[in-house]
């Protein structure tokens, strides 16, 4: 089993409930939760849709990277989220941002994820579910987020 850290976001329909059904399809599709973040409400990049709430979990897989991505597509699908334009509102977001320490570039896929060091609404949930250096970066997401500040986020609850 590989340890594994995926980003959540939902900014359309009930968010919150949409983050939640995630993690439990992430379940019955075999991926082991072992830890999750609060939810966080962020301001939408760009800024002409509605906020979003993101999250993010540690789990614990035995799929390759590219199957586990396209698990990850198939439950974004299941949960309503259509090909739409890029960065635009959607009820379920799923990022594979670490896959135990493996550097992948690829053209459907990139691990680490890029730009976790600039982005407050992937650093909050991760510096709740990953403690010490992040795997491949070497810096912990909380002393990354120091260095971008909370840039609006604003935890909320515990999912």
């Amino acid at each position: 089993m590989t340890r594994v850290a995926i980003a959540l976001g939902s900014n359309l329909g009930d968010r919150l409930g949409n983050l939640r059904a995630a993690i439990a399809a992430l379940e019955a599709a075999g991926i082991a939760v072992v830890r999750r973040s609060f939810a966080w409400e962020t301001p939408p990049v760009p800024a002409d849709q509605p906020p979003f709430l993101n999250a993010a979990v540690l789990a614990e897989t035995d799929l390759p990277p590219a199957a586990l991505l396209a698990e990850l597509k198939a439950i974004e699908h299941a949960l309503g989220r259509r090909p739409a334009r890029r960065w635009g509102p959607r009820p379920i977001d799923l990022d594979i941002l670490f896959y135990g320490e493996l550097r992948l570039e690829a053209p459907e896929l990139t691990i680490p994820h890029p730009r976790i060091a600039e982005r407050a609404f992937v650093l909050a949930p991760l510096a709740e579910i990953l403690e010490g250096p992040l795997p491949v970066l070497g810096a912990s997401a909380l002393d990354l987020l120091e260095r971008t500040g909370l840039q609006g986020a604003r935890r909320l609850c515990a999912l």
